[in-house]
């Protein structure tokens, strides 16, 4: 008997596995809301990732544009303090002012999720379309989604820590949107690496245009104090060059240069 319990001990231990992280279940890929009206949001235990018991609090934000990572614009927060404990549904009212109608499935949502153990869980939904929209996308998103095909949204980011791995403290603050932080102290994310080749023809815009008002009386003490970026994980190496360096002349051009000592 003891011989049959171990296989199904572990079949049962890797079936528990197999079903840990988030997968959206509402809004369904492909469906059309309503701009103007509340948006409904539920969710599962599925995919990749930790365990919802093993989940504490999270954001959810509505965004759009494409599945790489520096096209993509969480437009709207739906909820900033979100806690699991509470169940798996969320909503928010959706403004007309947004985005566009069009391309379709352009939207999608975006949950980043804190792990008990440190770290976070960033989880996409399925993408979806909305009607009655009477604002516009950036050129950058609308050029985004010329690559994306069907409804799948972006790829799930699990960076939370596993069990006994040291955590940075600050590590899930530099997930959270730049323009959604509150406090004298901000965080910014990696910056990025710059490739080795340049295969692009022409540039687009990474973020969404924002507009300026010229100040005509005095400002107040600004509320930023600090920004701190994340610290860069790319390594470089180096050695030293080992060539002879180049003789002096001591040609005809040697005779030239030595007319000038004086």
């Amino acid at each position: 008997m003891g011989r049959l319990l171990a296989p199904l001990a572990v079949c049962a231990a890797l079936i528990s596995l197999a079903h840990a992280g988030i997968e959206f279940t509402k809004p369904k890929a492909g469906e059309t809301l309503k701009a103007g009206t509340a948006i409904e949001v539920e969710w599962k235990e599925g995919g990749d990732g930790p365990a919802l018991s093993d989940l504490t609090t999270f954001e959810l934000h509505l965004c759009f544009g494409g599945n790489d990572a520096d096209t993509i614009v969480p437009k709207l927060a739906i909820t900033t303090a979100g806690q699991f404990s509470a169940g798996n549904k969320a909503q928010g009212m959706v403004g007309t002012d947004v985005g566009a109608d069009k391309p379709a499935n352009a939207y999608f949502l975006r949950i980043v999720a804190t792990a008990k153990t440190g770290g976070t869980l960033q989880v996409y939904s399925p993408r979806f379309s909305y009607s009655g929209m009477t604002g516009e996308f950036p050129d950058g998103v609308i050029t985004a989604m010329k690559s994306v095909k069907g409804t799948s949204g972006p790829s799930s980011v699990d960076n939370t820590a596993k069990e006994g791995e040291a955590v940075d403290p600050n590590a899930e603050l530099f997930d959270v949107e730049y323009t959604m932080q509150t406090g004298p102290t901000r965080f910014a994310p990696m910056q990025p690496v710059p490739p080795t080749k340049i295969t692009k023809k022409t540039a687009t815009p990474q973020h969404s245009t924002s507009s300026v008002d010229i100040a005509r009386t005095i400002l107040p003490i600004p509320s930023i104090q600090t920004t701190i970026t994340q610290s860069q994980t790319h390594k470089v190496s180096s050695m030293a060059n080992t060539v002879a360096a180049a003789p002096n002349p001591s040609d005809d051009m040697a005779k030239f240069l030595a007319r000038w000592k004086d």
